[in-house]
């Protein structure tokens, strides 16, 4: 159940009004990184989690929310920006402010121009945000991402919060408006709340890496080929252990030869690492045991209801 407080979270304010800066601003509006795209993302993510994990269904259900409220802060921002653009487009007998700045050649021509990259700049909808990107690109569902397994949407989201700070912080430069930078920093601030929030709910989820259930072939996991001519860069990415499976990296130096060595890789053996392959066959069974038991034991056969009774 949801309702809406017409308070904002963070009082959004500008000092005038600046058209240009609010279509730019679209971006964090109905962009493929935008708050609408990680509203709906986190918001489709949480119904698989609703029986097996109620605590990962309600932290995900606060975020998107939260992200529907930062949705109407950018909603907001953009309206201020926008200023009078709205009125004065109506307004198509009397000259008017708007009209005043299209009177010199360049200017109007730069106006237009903008309004033929975004048309509803000035055309389809002056005065209001609109779904789209900056460029007028409508808004797409196949921005959101949702696997039903935990351990990748969660790193699908940090990704998305990294993208969205990004986002933000490429922002802040382009206004001078300093009640504007104040509303940009609050949101930035808070991708980086979430991505510590999600990475914490990742690590309650053991094991959890590789991501989902199957373990990989050990033949193959710790192998890093040599695909560029000229002077080889080496690092912790192809030397040394590797981060996580803690496997001994293997470095291919010519990767042509060892392919037609083994017969593009059917025959190799696993180097480097205590991993075989009936070691993870094993792991791959329990895994698979566990987490298929895991969602069995939380989905009711028959009766089912999403509300749960109160206690009495």
């Amino acid at each position: 159940m949801f309702y809406h407080v017409k308070d904002l979270q963070f009082n959004a304010r500008v000092s005038q009004p600046d058209p240009r800066f609010a279509r730019v601003l679209l971006e964090a509006f109905g962009g493929a990184n935008g708050e609408l795209k990680s509203a709906l993302q986190y918001f489709v993510q949480a119904f698989s989690c609703h029986n097996p994990f109620p605590d990962k269904y309600d932290m995900l259900m606060d975020i998107a929310t939260e992200e529907f409220g930062h949705l109407e802060i950018v909603g907001a921002t953009i309206q201020m920006l926008l200023g009078n653009v709205g009125g004065e487009m109506k307004d198509v007998v009397e000259d008017t402010p708007l009209r005043t700045m299209m009177s010199g050649k360049a200017a109007k021509e730069d106006l237009i121009h903008q309004a033929f990259t975004y048309p509803h700049f000035l055309v389809g909808a002056p005065g209001s945000p609109a779904l789209t990107d900056s460029n007028g690109n409508p808004w797409c569902a196949s921005y959101v991402s949702a696997t039903a397994d935990l351990t990748v949407d969660l790193r699908s989201n940090m990704a998305g919060e990294c993208r969205a700070k990004i986002g933000y912080e490429n922002l802040i430069p382009l206004t001078d408006d300093p009640l504007v930078k104040e509303t940009l920093i609050f949101l930035m601030t808070r991708e980086v709340t979430h991505y510590q929030q999600f990475e914490a709910a990742l690590e309650t989820i053991q094991p959890n890496f590789p991501p989902a259930v199957f373990q990989t072939s050990p033949k193959y996991s710790n192998l890093y080929f040599n695909m560029s001519q000229g002077e080889d860069a080496r690092g912790p990415w192809n030397q040394g252990k590797s981060t996580r499976l803690h496997e001994e990296w293997q470095y291919i130096e010519d990767p042509l030869k060892r392919v037609r060595e083994t017969d593009g890789l059917l025959h190799v053996e696993p180097q480097g690492t205590q991993r075989t392959e009936e070691s993870v066959r094993k792991a791959d069974e329990k895994l698979a045991k566990e987490r298929s038991n895991e969602l069995l034991a939380a989905t009711p056969k028959q009766n089912i209801q999403w509300n749960k009774k109160k206690k009495k």
